[in-house]
């Protein structure tokens, strides 16, 4: 028998990715959903308990009463504020030995990722639980990336590497040479929009997406899926590069298969350049 698990979820498609892998295994999996965060659609199925972000004792005891062993970490989770978290006395003891460390969001997750295993309790990554779920090097789909897009590949692994070294985001949008935006707190979502609208006349820009160096890999990935392509085919980009087997992939098919349809490239990058 495997060891009992949770999901720990926040928002996006990873979730439903991970229970829907571990239902094709056979493994009871049983779903820590988060309040505000988590879709209610993906419970609708599954064990589970819904949890304030700042209830970290009614979190741990409930995994505790359900004898679970390991945890996966997944999903978007907005930061918000301590006012809006209304922390418990465990929440507000973790949080007060996280402000000893300045940081962001790797240093929080890190601390996270500690926390859950102080309570004895496994942390495992997502890609121990999903197939085929990291981006190969190389070009993925029909479409090569063009000659005069390189450079702005180029452009932004140098600003996403820079961005990472100092805990910042994962993901750039570069078009003719000129950053249209960088990735922060907002996510790629709005990064895209963003970048919509900034762009300039003339061939459309490429979004980069990169892990940071002694990036906590069990909890935060670089992730792509349909949405990313559709937004950005709507800000007029013409291909995304992220990071070989350091990306996460929701549902690869139908990414490949949207990024053909909307004459996007989309590549797998190594360190270095390109795949």
């Amino acid at each position: 028998m495997p060891p009992r698990l949770a999901l720990v979820a926040g928002s996006g498609d990873l979730p439903a990715r991970i229970l829907d892998a571990c239902r094709a295994a056979g493994r009871p999996c049983f779903v820590i959903a988060l309040e505000g965060h988590a879709d209610p659609a993906l419970v609708a199925d599954a064990p589970h308990a819904w949890v304030r972000l700042g209830a970290a004792a009614s979190a741990v005891d409930r995994l505790k009463a359900e004898r679970i062993e390991e945890v996966v970490l997944a999903g978007a989770v907005r930061r918000p504020s301590v006012a809006e978290l209304r922390p418990d006395l465990r929440t507000l003891r973790f949080l007060t030995g996280v402000a000893r460390h300045a940081g962001g969001d790797d240093a929080l997750l890190g601390a996270v990722v500690r926390a859950v295993e102080a309570e004895g309790f496994r942390v495992v990554p997502a890609e121990s639980l999903v197939r085929d779920i990291a981006l190969p090097a190389g070009v993925a789909g029909r479409h090569g990336v063009p000659d005069d897009a390189r450079a702005d590949m180029a452009r932004g692994i140098a600003v996403v590497r820079a961005l990472g070294a100092v805990d910042v985001g994962q993901g750039a949008v570069v078009q003719q040479g000129i950053v249209l935006a960088v990735e922060a707190a907002e996510g790629t979502d709005a990064l895209l929009a963003r970048a919509a609208t900034l762009r300039r006349d003339g061939p459309g820009g490429v979004l980069v997406k990169m892990t940071k160096p002694g990036q906590e890999s069990r909890v935060d990935r670089p992730t792509i899926g349909p949405r990313t392509v559709a937004a950005a085919a709507a800000a007029g980009l013409r291909g995304i590069a992220a990071e070989a087997q350091a990306t996460f992939v929701i549902d690869r098919r139908t990414t490949v298969a949207d990024a053909d349809a909307s004459g996007l490239f989309l590549v797998g990058i190594v360190t270095g350049g390109e795949g």
